[in-house]
């Protein structure tokens, strides 16, 4: 099984996701330049975190119009498993594959720390390995979730939401939402990052038990 980490000019977590796919998780995975027209060969996608063409308009407006985008939405659509972080989470609703936006923080301020989640439901495959409450590392200055009314209420009817910070929400995010998902349920956004949690040397490894859902979603 074989998955692609899609890279755009300003892309800066490309590598942290590459690596942990391969050398912590086990999986086959390979950079997919944003003008490309194919994911021939691929099973799953990862958009990557970071400032996708320098989050010029709006974030990830831009990266959500490339040419790529198109066999993203194709791969979504066909029921295979995508999984947008930080930055990527915000391509994913610009593009539409995901409700709702990303808005400046209410601090207005880049927050980068560690924040404590806690899956939203256990129905998910995204979430049925967090059993727990885990702890993962945010980097972003416009990671406050927003939607209308009726799309909350949705999202809370259909178990769409996958995970919720805990304590402290860090940006301001309605309903506590660091997550969610589509209503097909193989892609994921949120905007804290798994990819960063997976080495024991770097401290906490909570970020295995997401991408070894994304494992299990192959296999």
């Amino acid at each position: 099984m074989k998955v692609a980490v899609l890279r755009f000019p300003g892309s800066n977590c490309d590598q942290d996701a590459l690596h942990a796919l391969k050398d912590d998780i086990g999986l086959e995975a390979e950079y997919v330049w944003q003008d490309s027209r194919s994911l021939e060969g691929f099973n799953a996608v990862f958009v990557p975190g970071g400032f996708s063409f320098g989050d010029y308009l709006r974030c990830g407006a831009m990266a959500s119009r490339a040419p790529i985008m198109a066999e993203v939405k194709r791969f979504a659509d066909e029921g295979k498993p995508v999984i947008g972080v930080c930055n990527g989470f915000q391509i994913l609703t610009e593009a539409g594959l995901l409700p709702g936006a990303l808005l400046l923080n209410d601090s207005q301020k880049f927050v980068c720390k560690s924040v404590r989640l806690a899956r939203a439901n256990d129905s998910s495959p995204w979430t049925r390995g967090v059993d727990r409450e885990i702890v993962l590392p945010i980097a972003h200055g416009e990671g406050r979730y927003i939607c209308e009314q009726e799309v909350l209420e949705t999202l809370k009817a259909k178990d769409l939401i996958a995970f919720r910070y805990v304590g402290e929400n860090p940006n301001g995010s309605m309903d506590d939402i660091a997550g969610i998902v589509s209503e097909k349920g193989n892609v994921l956004g949120m905007m804290p990052h798994p990819e960063r949690a997976t080495k024991e040397i770097l401290g906490p490894t909570d970020g295995r038990l997401i991408l070894n859902a994304f494992k299990n979603f192959l296999d």
